[in-house]
């Protein structure tokens, strides 16, 4: 059973990392000094495409792009969820080299890592855009769900810190 969330096209839990990561450090380092954009998609919006086009036969032999409604920077999208879960961090840009270590530390060391090195390449390049062979999903299955404080508690996984284990 799907429960309302967030989700980025690549398939990251947008929610349960920046959650766990607020209940773990009370700093946090943005990706980079260029600031990005993001689409947070909604589960159910998704689902509701997809089940669009496997049970209704939909979108036959189309690729198309599901971005959540509203754009914004990362930086913006972060601090929602912040808000949301009720932490205030010290938030600061870092470089990209130290994110790309940090990944691959947290690769070796945790299950669930804090953050991957396909994670950090995404949030260096942005995620807005659909690539240009991608068709627009036709306007009655486009995402309508706003990230809001009120979707994003919704989502959020049980509090708790990321582990070793």
């Amino acid at each position: 059973m799907f429960k309302p969330g967030v989700i980025y096209g690549h398939g990251d839990h947008m929610l349960d990392h920046l959650s766990h990561a607020f209940h773990t450090f009370p700093v946090f380092g943005f990706v980079g000094f260029a600031a990005k954009l993001v689409r947070p998609l909604a589960v159910a919006d998704f689902v509701h495409v997809v089940r669009a086009a496997l049970v209704h036969g939909r979108l036959s032999r189309r690729t198309v792009a599901v971005t959540g409604p509203e754009e914004m920077p990362l930086t913006e999208a972060v601090r929602r969820v912040a808000r949301a879960v009720g932490r205030r961090p010290l938030m600061f840009p870092l470089p990209l080299g130290f994110h790309y270590a940090f990944a691959w530390f947290c690769e070796r060391t945790m299950r669930t890592p804090l953050i991957s090195l396909a994670q950090v390449r995404i949030l260096s390049e942005g995620v807005v855009e659909p690539l240009p062979l991608c068709d627009h999903v036709p306007d009655d299955l486009a995402p309508r769900t706003g990230f809001t404080a009120e979707q994003i508690r919704a989502g959020l996984p049980e509090p708790k810190p990321f582990g070793l284990a």
